[in-house]
């Protein structure tokens, strides 16, 4: 294995500099991907660095302790050999417009195919999307199953209570710009926002303005797909979605504090639902682990719930979140449309959700909603009831028509019943 190279090998950013004549200029928002360019945050070669920041999320540090520990091999470049989707996905009209999508790569599940040149030549250039296909399996649907809801087909829902699905893993590259565009802010600020309260980590932010992408150390997001997804993008095909952001004690460990995997599994019910009648159930779960708080600070807020005088209740629930973390929540879902849009998705007939502010992230960007399907109420565990009356008395769900919503469905000629 070939030793790890010296520190004096890499250029240090504390002054402005330029991109070099071996950098591969990024024109985000061309539909040609060749003229767009390829997204190359790997230090194989320093020099050829178009980006921000490295690879993988949060994973780019583990990658550096296996580096460091000598457990990788430091100049490894990955063989993409059979790596491509296992599905065909696009292209859409929003891959190429830069206002649409700013915070993944619309292209990043087949940089084998569209850059082989580069990739032949050498060139370390990573796929930020991999699509596979797998079975699933909740015992949840199996309960659905048994109920009566639900009946196995054998294509979508097999007997045992598996359903086949298509998935693809997306990591985040954001184009910093855009980014700044979503959240009304000055990109200036927002870089050094970002470089001051990630500790100095990435200086590149603040000297490095000819790059505008960033790869940013957070995690990204799953998306799981019911039924034909050629069919995405299509006049007339039923879609169904819930969009879920990560709960690991719900989700995983069945926590009945909250509603989130009752919500996830009714969500994927309703999916398979739509799927059977031909139509793309779509699953978006993204990684932001108590409101994107994290789960250390939620835990805390769960003590200071339940300790406060009185015990738990809905009109201190919010509050007691905002003393700790200073803020109710952090998702912020300006960015949550991108995945919809990459998926070509304009109008979703089914919403599996009770939240105004991800319902209003979709109509701001495009995306029309017909019904909007709240959790049945028999599915609440107990001790989630304070959760969901504070939901309720804080106005997180709506069946009014906001205007945005009216003008959105006006210029797509669809009536408000649809």
């Amino acid at each position: 294995m070939e030793k790890t190279k010296p520190l004096t090998h890499i250029r240090l950013t504390s002054h402005p500099g330029q991109l070099s004549a071996e950098v591969i200029k990024i024109n985000w928002g061309d539909p040609d991907p060749a003229k767009r360019g390829p997204i190359i945050g790997t230090v194989t070669n320093p020099n050829h660095r178009n980006v921000i920041g490295a690879h993988s999320g949060s994973y780019a540090v583990y990658r550096a302790l296996a580096i460091a520990s000598g457990a990788l091999n430091p100049v490894h470049i990955p063989d993409l050999t059979n790596t491509a989707p296992a599905e065909k996905l696009g292209p859409f009209p929003s891959w190429g417009n830069n206002k649409t999508i700013v915070s993944i790569d619309p292209f990043g599940h087949i940089v084998s195919e569209i850059f082989k040149d580069y990739l032949s030549n050498g060139m370390d250039i990573r796929p930020t999307i991999a699509i596979t296909k797998a079975h699933i399996h909740l015992p949840e649907i199996v309960d659905a199953i048994e109920a009566g809801r639900l009946k196995p087909d054998g294509k979508i829902l097999l007997e045992n209570g598996e359903i086949l699905v298509t998935k693809a893993a997306i990591d985040p590259v954001w184009y910093l710009p855009g980014i700044a565009e979503r959240f009304g802010v000055d990109e200036g600020e927002l870089r050094r926002a970002l470089f001051i309260h990630t500790g100095g980590m990435f200086p590149e932010l603040i000297t490095r303005h000819d790059l505008n992408i960033f790869l940013p150390p957070i995690g990204g997001m799953t998306t799981y797909f019911m039924g034909d997804i050629s069919k995405l993008g299509q006049k007339g095909i039923e879609v169904a979605c819930r969009v879920h952001d990560e709960c690991n004690g719900s989700d995983v460990f069945g926590s009945d504090i909250c509603t989130c995997r009752p919500y996830l599994a009714h969500g994927i019910e309703v999916c398979v639902e739509t799927a059977q009648r031909a139509g793309v159930g779509v699953i978006v779960y993204n990684r932001k682990e108590g409101r994107a708080l994290g789960e250390v600070t939620k835990f805390l807020v769960y003590n200071a719930r339940k300790r406060q005088e009185g015990g738990d209740r809905a009109e201190k629930y919010f509050e007691r979140t905002e003393c700790v973390a200073g803020v109710q929540d952090m998702r912020f879902q300006e960015l949550m449309p991108d995945v919809l849009n990459w998926l070509g998705i304009t109008h979703i007939d089914r919403f599996v959700s009770m939240s105004n502010m991800k319902h209003d992230a979709l109509i701001k960007h495009g995306i029309t909603v017909g019904e909007r399907v709240s959790i049945p109420a028999g599915l609440i565990p107990k001790d989630a009831q304070v959760e969901m009356d504070a939901k309720v008395a804080a106005g997180y769900f709506s069946t009014k028509v906001s205007p945005d919503e009216t003008e959105l469905k006006k210029k797509k000629g669809r009536g408000l019943d649809d």
